[in-house]
């Protein structure tokens, strides 16, 4: 829960790196949050709520998939190819420092 705290603590954060623990959690808890919210949102029929909900999330995720670009030393701009993205964002990032900053830290 932390990681995705996290990222949206740096709502809108495009430099420096995100490791690929980072980016999967925010994934996984964005998907669980997302269900409930469109769950309770169904069962009280207000569908808008989802809708505000995910437009909140919209920049800390785009900001997260362009720091975890950057941490396997590619630019930013490499989110918007589908495919190579995904294959991009489960490969291990670049030890040591890149020209985007040093590596990220993996918290215990």
């Amino acid at each position: 829960m932390n990681y995705y705290l996290n990222v949206l603590r740096n709502y809108a954060t495009f430099s420096g790196r995100a490791s690929r623990k980072e980016y999967w959690m925010f994934v996984l808890f964005n998907i669980i949050v997302s269900f409930a919210v469109g769950f309770i949102c169904g069962l009280l029929l207000v569908p808008k709520a989802a809708t505000i909900y995910t437009l909140a999330v919209l920049i800390p995720s785009i900001a997260v998939s362009v720091r975890r670009m950057h941490d396997v030393d590619k630019s930013g701009w490499f989110i918007l190819i589908p495919i190579y993205n995904f294959i991009l964002a489960c490969t291990e990032g670049t030890k040591g420092e890149n020209k985007y900053g040093a590596e990220p830290k993996e918290e215990a």
